[in-house]
């Protein structure tokens, strides 16, 4: 196993909400087998904001860079929403200044230690001590990652 170590933040953006973003919303799934002709109406229309951010104040994004993410779904170039409202409890991911350094881990509680774990082999975990100067910023709530751009 490499050690590797590295800042997965490259980016940080405010939230304003400045209009609703309205879309159509289809409630009848998608079919990831055989498609139904019968299901293709729109049943209701769906704000993106009223979706993805419950607390708007306290609500920002981060652009990621880097794999140590992947194992959770979190890719190189994708969105994170955060809220720096919710407690950073055991299993969260979470984002983290490490030594003035902003990163994306899963926080991992255990025996009363606490580790920022990456979801990817090649990266070892982050023992947080009094003397590592970390500090949670928020818990991720969702990721968006686009196929195109």
């Amino acid at each position: 196993m490499r050690v590797k170590t590295d800042a997965t933040i490259v980016a940080v953006f405010g939230f304003e909400r400045k209009t609703k973003m309205v879309r159509p919303l289809f409630l009848c799934g998608v079919s990831a087998g055989f498609p139904s002709p019968a299901d293709d109406y729109i049943d209701r229309l769906l704000d993106l904001n009223e979706l993805l951010i419950k607390n708007p104040p306290a609500t920002y994004f981060v652009k990621v860079a880097g794999d140590s993410m992947t194992g959770a779904g979190i890719n190189d170039g994708d969105t994170l929403i955060v809220d720096r409202s919710l407690e950073a409890t055991n299993g969260k991911i979470v984002i983290a200044a490490v030594q003035g350094e902003l990163t994306v881990k899963r926080l991992v509680k255990t025996n009363g230690a606490c580790r920022l774990v990456a979801e990817n082999a090649d990266y070892a975990p982050l023992e947080i001590t009094e003397e590592s100067q970390c500090e949670i910023w928020g818990v991720v709530t969702s990721v968006i990652h686009q196929f195109e751009k």
